[in-house]
């Protein structure tokens, strides 16, 4: 009888540090939001490695789209969080700014944006936002 991996074998995820970063919100940030990610998804693909290589990517691409949004449409810092689930991953991106996000036309012939917001929704399994005072929280959650 062959003998494959047990679920118990695998280190916990409760063994990764959830990640909370903060950022003043330049535009260099978004790049650091980006490292802070990685080095995340690091330390939980050494407990607990990614269904496949696109997940990290995925991911990463996320990070980037959320905190390049933060940056062009919030002023002021922002805040990336991150945590692993049973399944996957969760990211949470406060902004100052408590507008939630929209989707814009995206014209390829023209350049220029409109294809972000698209590309986190089609990436997560799930997307929510919530507004408040201050600004809002981007939830999103990803497959791992």
């Amino acid at each position: 009888m062959a003998t494959g991996p047990r679920w118990d074998d695998r280190l916990s995820i409760d063994m990764v540090d959830n990640l909370t970063a903060s950022f003043e919100g330049e535009l260099h940030n978004v790049t650091d939001a980006r490292f802070a990610a990685e080095d995340f998804l690091r330390a939980l693909a050494d407990v607990s490695p990614p269904q496949s290589p696109e997940c990290w990517n995925d991911i990463l691409l996320v990070v980037n789209e959320l905190a390049a949004n933060a940056v062009q449409y919030a002023p002021g810092p922002f805040e990336l969080r991150m945590r692993p689930t049973f399944d996957g991953v969760h990211v949470t991106l406060h902004d100052t700014n408590p507008t939630p996000p929209a989707p814009r036309p995206f014209h390829p012939s023209t350049g220029g944006g409109g294809i972000g917001w698209h590309l986190v929704h089609t990436l997560c399994h799930q997307v929510s936002v919530v507004s408040q005072p201050d600004g809002k929280d981007v939830h999103v959650f990803l497959p791992w």
